[in-house]
């Protein structure tokens, strides 16, 4: 994880806010981003557009991060991300960011994607279940993905716990495609 390109970028933001004491503002900053980009398409959008230069990458993401009322770590880390034209990555980066404040923290985050967003009970006792099973506080990210049809899927570090109904139908249809040959 720290190996990848968006590993390194995490990484080097994550020491220097390690270094100033400023994990807890980065962390807040960088959720505002990652909230931006799950509300924005337009943004997405611009991160992705190769037609879109460095010079105008950096100054749209120095607009958003006064917009976001980003702290200055962070609005510099967007900075560098554009001018050099590793914008693409800022997902990523910050997935990795997360994981490492996680571990920092003596925690550990999971990422529940479910058909309907879930409750706030039963994220709590989804946040309880898997504390259990992975012997440290575990914090969800939670995204809603109405093709699952229901269940949910978990990623927790490297397990992935796929309870979906749409795995369950494929799964079935596999089974049954084959005792049809």
């Amino acid at each position: 994880m720290k190996a990848s390109l968006a590993g390194r970028y995490a990484t080097a933001l994550f020491e220097l806010a390690r270094d100033r004491s400023e994990i807890d503002t980065v962390e807040a900053s960088l959720s505002r981003v990652r909230a931006a980009l799950d509300q924005a398409p337009d943004l997405n959008a611009m991160i992705e557009s190769p037609a879109v230069s460095r010079e105008d990458a950096t100054r749209t993401m120095g607009k958003i991060a006064d917009e976001l009322k980003l702290d200055a770590l962070s609005k510099n880390f967007l900075g560098v991300l554009a001018k050099a034209g590793r914008l693409t990555q800022l997902g990523a980066a910050i997935r990795v960011f997360d994981a490492l404040v996680a571990a920092h923290k003596g925690e550990a985050r999971a990422t529940v994607t479910s058909a309907r967003a879930l409750t706030d009970a039963q994220a709590k006792t989804l946040e309880t279940k898997l504390s259990q099973r992975a012997g440290r506080t575990v914090s969800l990210d939670t995204k809603v993905d109405p093709s699952l049809l229901g269940g949910v899927r978990i990623q927790l570090g490297s397990e992935l716990i796929d309870a979906s109904v749409e795995t369950k139908l494929n799964s079935l249809a596999a089974k049954m495609a084959g005792t049809a040959q």
